[in-house]
């Protein structure tokens, strides 16, 4: 499968890194990551160029990483340091480097050309830092599917109705217009819900005794990161789109990592406006969005192991699917240009 590599991908959350070996299969890729003396993440091809030995299998000598199987050693930026027995060092022992950044808790890796790597294309929110907002990390969730499945899903609010019809969704909302623009490699996918009973979401923590007025924005930045920005107000305020932020206001955060064909690993977190304070609201919303997120994986996985199978047409296309063609386009643009640009190397 084509990937687009000149792209930071999630790594990891920042706990899940340490003095110790951690590996992560992304887009095919073995590596392994660890914590250096400086407290920067290291991430190193997992495969010694010798006999092939992943070296998570070896130990650490301070910073460096020793092999297992002979003991050849290499340095944080994947040059080999010694070869036991011998003084000279061939030239093609080496491993690939894979840059990192840490950012907001996050761990970031650049998949493609080190020298590419430009920091200043890590995905970024202001609500990160703003005061009148709290961040609240969820877990990895494994999906046994593709990640443009995965990414159409978190690209399409029609399905909230059938999929989450307790938690993020209720029948209301079936025949409400979606609207799909794009702007750049990023898709914008939205809709009012007005004068509607609140969905089970906002029942168990909204508090809301009547009619709200509710929203889905779904912003899809391609390859693999979703900021999907939902809430709720009072039907009694008539709240236009530019002032949602007056009402309830979610930011539910999908970090999509390619693993291969058919596994995603979605590492999700969550902003919120409300109960910024409150040290247990975090882990209360994040347990209703688990509930949520798990009728995605049954949903997904289903649909992934059906798309293994021989089928005699092509699949039917409707209007809400404009999100996700988007999408798949824009996917095609960017593994077109990468393409180009290997091809003009070459």
């Amino acid at each position: 499968m084509e990937y687009i590599r000149n792209h930071w991908y999630v790594a990891g959350f920042a706990s899940e890194f340490g003095e110790g070996f951690t590996t992560a299969t992304i887009l095919e890729e073995e590596i392994v990551l660890y914590r250096a003396s400086d407290g920067t993440v290291v991430a190193l091809e997992d495969r010694c160029p010798h006999r092939a030995l992943p070296l998570s299998m070896g130990k650490r000598i301070g910073d460096q990483v020793q092999c297992g199987y002979h003991g050849l050693t290499f340095g944080t930026d994947g040059h080999c340091v010694r070869v036991p027995g011998q003084r000279s060092i061939p030239p093609q022992a080496w491993v690939r480097r894979y840059p990192t950044h840490e950012r907001h808790g996050i761990v970031w890796i650049w998949m493609g050309a080190e020298d590419a790597a430009d920091t200043s294309l890590v995905f970024d929110m202001p609500e990160f830092t703003d005061p009148g907002w709290a961040a609240h990390q969820g877990e990895a969730l494994a999906f046994e599917s593709n990640y443009l499945n995965v990414a159409d899903n978190l690209c399409d609010p029609a399905h909230v109705s059938f999929v989450h019809p307790t938690t993020l969704g209720n029948p209301d909302s079936e025949d409400v217009p979606v609207r799909a623009r794009r702007h750049g490699q990023m898709v914008e996918i939205s809709r009012w819900i007005r004068d509607s009973a609140p969905i089970g979401f906002f029942q168990a923590y909204g508090g809301f005794s009547g009619n709200v007025d509710r929203w889905h924005y779904y912003y899809l930045h391609a390859p693999c990161i979703a900021a999907i920005d939902f809430g709720s107000a009072d039907t009694a305020l008539a709240l236009p789109e530019e002032r949602r932020g007056e009402g309830i206001q979610i930011h539910a955060l999908h970090f999509m990592t390619p693993v291969n064909a058919t596994r995603t690993i979605d590492r999700w977190m969550h902003l919120r406006n409300t109960a910024v304070d409150d040290p247990t609201a975090g882990e209360r919303i994040s347990d209703l969005l688990r509930k949520a997120f798990a009728e995605d994986k049954a949903i997904l996985e289903a649909v992934q192991r059906k798309e293994l199978q021989p089928r005699d047409r092509p699949p039917v296309r409707v209007a809400i699917d404009a999100g996700a063609n988007h999408y798949r386009r824009i996917v095609a643009e960017m593994l077109a240009a990468e393409q180009e640009v290997a091809t003009a190397a070459e």
